[in-house]
């Protein structure tokens, strides 16, 4: 069996189905990127092998162990860095390391927290809130406080998708250095391909929705450390951008869905501009059923 492992799960919200027949795979210390466009379900199946959401029928299993509920051996890497406002940097992350290793000394935990804040390079502003924070460096507080956790497995919920292009370029180099280092296992979802082909060992589309579902695994066979400069000229990153955009254009333009709905019109009789604007004139909109004719004599 996988490291991780989801099997046939499916999840809806009400009557709308969101993921359908979800199977995957997952390797320890692979970098595996679901790939696919907004609103198909990427977060959900994030959440699902998170353990905030459970599946209407399905399996989800780390390590041999049913995926039941949210737990600190997976750490999560959130799209909005959700940090607490009133913390400082240092604070946010002891926070998670408390939670994370109650049982250590107190010098271990500081040690441990200043060696992640000094990996991301935030040791400057380790004193600082959120709110004095740039977008890039509080999401670098989000991935040290769940790198500081030592999870088995790292989630990232599009954590780069609200960055400006060279702030997101520069922390795809700073998850690929930490990846390198460390080894740990990360699911990683964007909706960018080349975010994906850059970062993954394998990337995996998610098809358009809804009830999405997994496409084939394409295999990132280019050599690590990766140069963005010269990436973008290898045939083979050419080559599979390619085959994975066709795939999500494919997929997309066979979900159309036809939807027949009854108007019911008011009954409105609409305001006639037509005659002359006096105090006593009557030109409001008025519902036909107001409406009455009277024969009225005049002597």
């Amino acid at each position: 069996m996988s490291f991780l492992e989801i099997s046939h799960v499916r999840k809806s919200f009400g009557e709308s189905p969101v993921l359908e027949d979800i199977n995957l795979s997952i390797e320890k210390g692979e970098f595996v990127a679901i790939v696919g466009f907004s609103g198909v379900g990427k977060t959900t199946l994030i959440n699902l092998i998170a353990g905030l959401f459970k599946p209407d029928s399905g399996a989800l299993t780390l390590d041999g162990l049913k995926i039941a509920q949210p737990g600190p051996e997976r750490g999560v890497v959130f799209q909005n860095y959700s940090l607490l406002p009133w913390l400082s940097v240092y604070e946010n992350i002891e926070l998670a390391v408390e939670r994370a290793f109650p049982n250590w000394p107190s010098a271990r935990k500081r040690q441990h927290v200043e060696r992640y804040i000094g990996m991301v390079g935030l040791t400057p502003a380790r004193e600082k809130r959120p709110s004095e924070l740039s977008g890039g460096m509080r999401q670098r507080v989000s991935l040290a406080r769940a790198l500081a956790m030592d999870p088995q497995i790292l989630l990232l919920d599009e954590p780069l998708s609200a960055l400006d292009a060279l702030t997101r370029a520069t922390l795809q180099d700073e998850i690929s250095r930490i990846w390198q280092a460390n080894q740990k296992t990360v699911v990683m979802i964007t909706n960018d391909p080349d975010e994906g082909i850059y970062l993954a060992d394998r990337v995996v589309p998610l098809t358009a929705g809804p009830g999405a579902t997994l496409g084939p695994s394409f295999p990132i066979e280019i050599p690590r450390p990766r140069d963005r400069k010269t990436i973008n000229h290898d045939p083979r990153f050419k080559q599979i951008r390619r085959d994975l955009i066709e795939f999500m254009l494919k997929s997309r333009s066979k979900r159309h869905i036809a939807i027949t709905k009854k108007l019911v019109l008011p009954d409105i009789e609409p305001e006639d501009l037509s005659r002359p604007r006096r105090i006593f004139a009557n030109r409001r909109a008025r519902r036909r059923a107001e409406i009455k004719e009277e024969l009225v004599e005049v002597q």
